[in-house]
């Protein structure tokens, strides 16, 4: 099932995606909730009811004229107001490509662990425009990845039990300002201001029972369920990604075992899986100049179209926009006195 928030009378607005319509919740049945936020709090009540409704739509049963295109919505994020946002480091591909480029050893503890960092749940977004400041196109980055979302509240979760918490996968675009990243992550703090202005996620949200057919067993040494499915990147229709899902070395899973020891997770919690391998420019770039010093790196600029696709979870698309200022916190720093 795919789960699309949308606007509707200026409020966030749940419904069933299906053969290009979009189906109201509230009109599909009378109990289930009108919003996401609502439907993960009661997932279990509302889940099977919502599934139910789906099938009558594949049938017939209910029919076209009960919804309407999808390309009428304002398509906001899957889940527009979570309870907080996670994003992991799960693609030892990623990580070491990332590292040798800059003559780094691949780092041993990546292989003992799973971490991930807290991002702005508050600047969620999805398909549309993303707007940047001036620093912000100082070496903007994409970076392509998947996200779940929590769909029951939980403890001390384990490894073995975690995937009964997914709700459901969706794309993630983790929208970096790589020269902030890098300077503040000097002070080894963060990453903060480099990240905290925008995170895409959608189109929508894929309900596992979808994605049964493309499960596959996790690697060796690890639990829980991972997917095969392609991921891909294409700025201004350029294809410049190419990974798979598959690819996780660390689950899901796994994840939530770590993010929730000690700590309660909420229904609406997202968390990203981190970066594929070749997922953003920032790797792409340093395997370039790598193999040839006269490489050009390439940034994302103003009017780009960002296209991410994972199979199975469909495109979600964003526009590169300027915000109209000049205002600087790069220009806000010290000079340092000798």
């Amino acid at each position: 099932m795919k789960l699309v928030s949308y606007l509707r009378d200026g409020h966030d607005q749940l419904g069933i995606y299906v053969d290009g319509y979009l189906y109201d919740m509230e009109m599909l049945h009378p109990e289930l909730p009108g919003n996401m936020n609502m439907f993960l709090q009661y997932w279990e009540e509302s889940f099977p009811v919502a599934l139910m409704a789906e099938r009558m739509v594949k049938e017939g049963r209910i029919t076209k004229e009960k919804g309407f295109p999808i390309d009428e919505a304002y398509l906001l994020a899957p889940v527009p107001f979570p309870t907080s946002c996670r994003d992991g480091y799960a693609f030892r591909q990623h990580v070491e490509s990332a590292r040798r480029n800059r003559s780094a050893p691949m780092i041993p503890e990546f292989d003992q662990y799973p971490i991930f960092y807290f991002t702005n749940h508050g600047s969620i977004q999805g398909p549309g425009e993303v707007i940047c400041m001036p620093d912000h196109f100082e070496k903007l980055d994409f970076e392509l990845e998947a996200a779940v979302v929590i769909c029951k509240a939980g403890r001390n979760i384990k490894a073995s039990e975690a995937d009964e918490y997914i709700g459901g996968l969706m794309i993630m675009n983790d929208i970096s300002a790589r020269r902030l990243q890098m300077e503040e992550m000097l002070l080894n703090l963060g990453p903060a201001k480099g990240k905290d202005f925008c995170t895409v996620i959608g189109p929508w949200l894929v309900t596992p029972d979808e994605l049964e057919q493309f499960e596959i067993p996790a690697k060796e040494n690890h639990t829980g369920k991972r997917w095969n499915l392609r991921m891909q990147c294409r700025v201004n229709g350029v294809q410049v990604s190419d990974g798979n899902l598959g690819d996780m070395d660390w689950t899901f899973a796994e994840i939530i075992e770590r993010c929730s020891y000690g700590v309660t997770m909420h229904p609406g919690d997202v968390i990203g899986s981190g970066t594929v391998g070749t997922g953003c420019f920032l790797e792409l770039n340093g395997t370039g100049k790598l193999n040839d010093p006269n490489y050009t790196e390439q940034w994302l600029k103003e009017g780009d179209v960002v296209e991410l696709e994972i199979d199975g979870l469909g495109i979600l698309t964003n526009t590169i926009v300027a915000e109209p200022t000049d205002h600087s916190i790069l220009a806000l720093k010290k000079t340092i006195q000798q």
